[in-house]
């Protein structure tokens, strides 16, 4: 895929969005590991734990990733799974949005 081209407003808003998704996964997250740690009761439970984080790990990690060449894909995902509102893109060109907007309903 080319290198899609980015304007200094669009990177603003790009950074802005991704990081506020970020912050909303990781909030997110981190109480719902609170509330799986306090019911631990066997040990059995703290491995179940550990692999929930592992998992979730792995998928941040590889959802978060800020290249221009695939945040058009990064930002429909993170508008499918809510943790994005196209709103909050606004300030992008309307090509992107409306390939965000498309990638996100598929």
């Amino acid at each position: 895929m080319s290198e899609i081209g980015w304007s200094n407003i669009e990177e603003n808003v790009a950074k802005e969005a991704f990081e506020k998704a970020y912050q909303r996964e990781i909030t997110t997250l981190i109480e719902e590991v609170r509330v799986k740690a306090s019911a631990i009761a066997e040990i059995k439970d703290m491995w179940i734990l550990h692999d929930f984080l592992s998992a979730r790990r792995h998928d941040i990690d590889g959802k978060y990733e800020y290249r221009n060449s695939v945040l058009i894909f990064v930002f429909a995902r993170l508008v499918k799974e809510g943790w994005l509102n196209i709103n909050e893109l606004e300030g992008l060109d309307r090509d992107k949005l409306a390939k965000i907007t498309a990638l996100a309903r598929m």
